[in-house]
């Protein structure tokens, strides 16, 4: 095996780890840290991880009237989710495995087919409170997933080409391309599109009211196991956009490349995604709920940033 290859295979197995085992942390810290600004003891930064153990050990209940995709879904939609992380500068910044097969605009069809294989199985339980949850997530749905698709195409026009690591690289060598202003028009539209995707959206009573959820009302009908693994599959979800987030589009230094660097760069990731945890607490605890139909105007004022953005690129050249 020549020496690059095994540099490839070794930085994509660090990469594919730091995924898998490490999504589920960042999303303990966020709830840890809310709840210590909203003056709460809160639970352990790794209660997420005893949630997914205590799920895969749980029994799992499954509805007469689901069809087999219901119980495959999971499975699948978790199997996406760890194949975009082979393919997607989440922790390295220089290409991997797989990233030959996959560029930006890929990776946001790998998204869109996890939400649709979600959304489908979820309806195959036949409760009628999964199809509302469902229509009220394609209310938001279109919207949300011609921005990601429209923000890939603005990086795209921007730099030439839909490789996410040139993208990375473009930005991180010139000061000047950072603060490009179509550039930050696309980093704030994508910002705002991940705190809606992973949840950190503040929006009135999300997870306590039924009428109020989400994504919760899409996984109402799943249990032990299958919930477990769904859970799991969200925070690499969260992990996966954020990290894109923050090394293609609002703070892409300090990446080292090797063996060694693939280590080192799990800790700068650390680093960057507890920025970004802090923000988004922030903002989720500071801001005043949004009603749940004004979820749409959020998530247009998103659309519209990134289509300005693709307007700048073109009338600047």
């Amino acid at each position: 095996m020549a020496p690059n290859d095994a540099q490839m295979i070794a930085s994509t197995i660090s990469q594919v780890i730091a995924v898998v085992l490490l999504s589920p942390l960042y999303q303990g810290i966020y709830d840890k840290g809310k709840a210590i600004i909203e003056g709460r003891n809160g639970p352990s930064i790794f209660q997420p991880y005893y949630d997914i153990i205590k799920l895969l050990r749980k029994e799992t209940v499954i509805s007469s009237n689901s069809s087999t995709i219901f119980i495959y879904a999971p499975y699948i939609v978790f199997g996406i989710y760890l194949l975009i992380s082979f393919v997607i500068p989440v922790v390295y910044p220089a290409p991997i495995l797989f990233t030959p097969t996959v560029d930006f605009l890929g990776g946001a069809l790998l998204f869109s087919l996890a939400a649709f294989i979600k959304m489908i199985a979820s309806l195959e339980s036949g409760s009628n409170f999964v199809a509302l949850g469902v229509s009220r997530i394609l209310s938001f749905t279109f919207l949300s997933e011609a921005t990601l698709i429209t923000v890939f195409f603005g990086v795209a026009l921007i730099t030439g080409t839909n490789n996410p690591y040139v993208t990375l690289d473009y930005i991180s060598q010139s000061i000047s391309h950072y603060f490009q202003l179509d550039h930050i028009f696309v980093s704030v539209s994508f910002f705002m599109l991940w705190l809606f995707e992973t949840g950190k959206l503040p929006v009135e009573s999300p997870g306590l009211s039924e009428m109020g959820m989400i994504d919760d009302g899409v996984l109402y009908e799943y249990s032990g196991k299958l919930l477990g693994i769904l859970k799991w599959g969200s925070y690499i979800k969260q992990y996966l956009l954020g990290s894109v987030l923050l090394n293609v589009f609002i703070f892409p230094w300090f990446l080292q490349v090797g063996t060694i660097g693939a280590l080192i760069d799990i800790g700068v990731m650390f680093i960057k995604w507890l920025l970004l945890i802090l923000i988004s607490i922030i903002i989720n605890t500071t801001l005043a709920k949004l009603r749940l139909f004004k979820v749409q105007d959020y998530l247009a004022i998103a659309f519209l940033l990134s289509l300005f953005s693709l307007t700048l690129t073109i009338l600047l050249g």
